[in-house]
């Protein structure tokens, strides 16, 4: 049986350079291992706010490490270097827009600036690449609202099967 891979980006010029911990991109890692009963590995990077650098981290772990999901942080902003999602954009050939949309409506139930968040969501051949926020604690509540459409996307996109705890997560797939 073929080992699920899961790619995680960090997206921060400081932590990049080491400045601080990326405590987002392990908050990633956590949940997902709380989430999932298969086996799995994180294929992680921590990469700075460039667009060039992003985009080639993205196809590496989709075309190359044959991740099905890829999950960054940071970056989603209207800073002048938050350019994640034009990276993910450009890579993907399809979009979901559906997955911002309901990440800012949850994120909406806890801080007014979620506004200003500008998280998305695509397909890159048979990778799902969705943006998270850079808080920690923002991560988990998106993630909570998002992930019940993740496993059932990767079916669609012909991934693997994702096996998550109904105890912690219960995804949607429909009846047979």
């Amino acid at each position: 049986m073929q080992t699920i891979k899961i790619g995680i980006i960090t997206s921060s010029d400081r932590a990049s350079a080491n400045v601080y911990e990326d405590i987002s991109g392990k908050e990633i890692i956590r949940t997902l291992g709380e989430y999932l009963v298969n086996e799995w590995i994180p294929v992680y990077r921590v990469v700075p706010d460039e667009q060039e650098i992003l985009e080639a981290t993205m196809i590496e772990l989709c075309d190359r490490e044959g991740c099905c999901l890829v999950v960054t942080t940071g970056g989603t902003g209207p800073a002048l270097r938050d350019v994640t999602p034009e990276a993910t954009e450009t890579v993907c050939q399809k979009m979901l827009p559906g997955f911002g949309e309901l990440m800012r409506q949850v994120s909406l139930q806890y801080v007014p600036t979620a506004i200003l968040s500008r998280q998305t969501a695509g397909i890159r051949n048979q990778s799902l690449i969705v943006n998270l926020p850079g808080k920690p604690s923002a991560i988990r509540q998106c993630l909570d609202a998002v992930f019940p459409a993740i496993p059932y996307c990767i079916d669609l996109i012909e991934g693997p099967y994702l096996e998550t705890n109904p105890e912690v997560i219960k995804v949607f797939r429909p009846k047979k």
